[in-house]
């Protein structure tokens, strides 16, 4: 997900630069450069999400955490991990909702369903979800003893 995210922001970066040159620089502004920017920023976030908390280092409650030790600390895992799960599985059923609400819509300039930027919210929250598992089942063996 860390590769897909990277080419998201990329294309972001890219189509902005082509923004500004075409608008400043050639007086020739883009119609789809703004919208193209928008939907690979949201892209890169949603799925740049799952990296971070598959390394943890997105939701930390370092303080209580590093002071925890055995049972009491798997449990704090587990709720961190449960919250997440129930955050993610709100997110994937809210986004796939507004993702068929507004697929009859075209997006100004680019000419493409908004579906396609409302889908990155599901898409995001399932590889995310998997991410947080993933974390705590990597570290939930050295927490349990």
């Amino acid at each position: 997900m860390a590769f897909a995210a990277s080419i998201a922001l990329a294309v972001a970066a890219l189509a902005s630069f082509w923004q500004v040159m075409g608008r400043f620089v050639f007086q020739i502004p883009s119609t789809w450069s703004e919208a193209l920017t928008r939907v690979a920023l949201i892209w890169m976030v949603m799925l740049g999400i799952s990296t971070a908390l598959r390394a943890g280092a997105f939701v930390a409650i370092d303080l209580v955490r590093v002071a925890l030790r055995g049972r009491p600390r798997f449990a704090l895992e587990l709720a961190i991990t449960l919250a997440c799960l129930a955050l993610f599985a709100t997110l994937f059923w809210l986004g796939w909702e507004m993702a068929l609400r507004v697929q009859r819509q075209e997006m100004a300039g680019l000419g493409i369903s908004m579906s396609w930027g409302y889908t990155a919210i599901p898409v995001g929250s399932a590889f995310a979800g998997l991410g947080v598992v993933a974390h705590f089942l990597q570290n939930a063996k050295g927490v349990a003893s």
